[in-house]
C-alpha cells in the first residue's frame, strides 16, 4: 500500500483552503497558527510542491493546491460522514448545501420537516456565503443558485419562472400623493441586487420608461435588506415576484400592476457524478417534488 501523508495534515490543507487564512482555520481546528503553518509545510514537503500563494494576509491556493483540493475535499467529507455515522450508532446522510439566504428561509425552510420526516437519516450543511456554483465539489455538494443560466457541464434543473415586481412600502400607494404611474420613478431611489442588474432593465422596458432616470441608485447583495429597504421607505425595491409574495409583510406593496418575466430563475445545481451520490439523489427530488418544479 502507498505510503499516504498524515490525516492531520490533509484536514490543515482543507481547513486553510476553504478559509483562505492561517488564523481562521487554526481557530477552526483549535490549533495555534505556528502548529497549522507546520501541518502545510508537511504536507508540501510530502508531495514535493508548494500548494498556496502566500501573501499578507491570506493563503490563495494555486494551480497545484486547486487541484488536490478538488480530487481530497470530498473524500475527506466522506470519512467525516463514516466517522459520525459509527460513532452516533446510526445512519447519517450528510448533504452540504449552497444557497441564497432569503431562498432559504422563504421557500426552503418552510418544507424542511417533511424532507427530516421522508428522509430522516439526511443532515444538512448550509452554507449562504455565496459563490456557491464556483465551490461545488469544493466544500458544497448541491448549490441553489439565482441565474441567468447554468454553465452546460453541470447538471442543472430549473425550479422556477419568475416575474418581477416593483416593490415599495405600503404608505407610497395609500399617502396623500400616491405613486400611480411608473414615470413617477424619476423622484424615487431604486433598490437593486448587485447580481441582478438585469430585472431593473427589464421593467423598465415593459413599462415604457427606459429614458427615464430613478433620483438614484441603491445597490444591495441581501435580498432581505432589499425589502426591509423598500418597508422603510428608503426606496423602490425591483425584485422577485415571490419574494414579495414569500414574504406577506403589510409594511409592503407591489407599486405598478406591470407584468415582465424575470431574466433570473433559481436553479438546483451540482456536478453531474455528484448526483449519484445518494444524499444528492434524495434531496434532489424530494425537492423537485415539494416544489412541483
Amino acid at each position: 500500500m502507498r505510503r499516504l501523508p498524515p490525516l492531520t495534515a490533509i484536514e490543515a490543507f482543507v481547513q486553510v483552503a476553504r478559509l483562505g487564512s492561517i488564523k481562521a482555520a487554526a481557530q477552526e481546528l483549535a490549533l495555534s497558527a505556528p502548529a497549522l503553518s507546520r501541518r502545510i509545510q508537511a504536507l508540501e514537503r510530502f508531495i514535493g510542491r508548494p500548494l498556496f500563494d502566500r501573501r499578507h494576509q491570506s493563503m490563495q491556493l494555486n494551480s497545484d493546491g486547486e487541484r488536490l483540493l478538488s480530487q481530497i475535499a470530498p473524500a475527506l467529507d466522506s470519512l467525516s460522514d463514516a466517522v459520525e455515522a459509527m460513532t452516533s450508532g446510526i445512519e447519517v446522510l450528510r448533504l452540504r448545501l449552497g444557497i441564497l439566504p432569503l431562498y432559504a428561509a422563504q421557500r426552503l425552510f418552510p418544507r424542511l420537516a417533511d424532507l427530516r420526516a421522508r428522509h430522516p437519516e439526511l443532515h444538512l450543511d448550509i452554507d449562504t456565503a455565496g459563490h456557491t456554483v464556483a465551490r461545488l465539489g469544493e466544500g458544497l455538494d448541491v448549490a441553489i443558485a439565482l441565474a441567468r443560466e447554468i454553465d452546460p457541464a453541470l447538471y442543472a434543473k430549473r425550479l422556477d419562472r419568475n416575474r418581477v415586481y416593483a416593490i415599495g412600502a405600503r404608505a407610497l400607494v395609500e399617502g396623500p400623493n400616491p405613486i400611480t404611474h411608473p414615470e413617477q420613478l424619476a423622484g424615487l431611489t431604486a433598490v437593486l441586487h448587485r447580481d441582478m442588474p438585469d430585472n431593473f432593465a427589464a421593467w423598465r422596458r415593459a413599462a415604457g420608461v427606459e429614458d427615464i432616470e430613478p433620483a438614484a441608485i441603491d445597490h444591495f447583495d441581501s435580498g432581505a435588506l432589499m425589502l426591509e429597504a423598500a418597508a422603510q421607505g428608503l426606496g423602490v425595491a425591483f425584485m422577485l415576484a415571490s419574494h414579495f409574495e414569500d414574504a406577506q409583510d403589510d409594511r409592503l406593496a407591489r407599486l405598478f400592476d406591470i407584468e415582465v418575466e424575470s431574466p433570473y430563475s433559481y436553479w438546483f445545481v451540482c456536478r453531474p457524478r455528484a448526483l449519484m451520490q445518494r444524499p444528492v439523489r434524495l434531496f434532489h427530488d424530494w425537492l423537485i417534488d415539494a416544489l412541483g418544479a
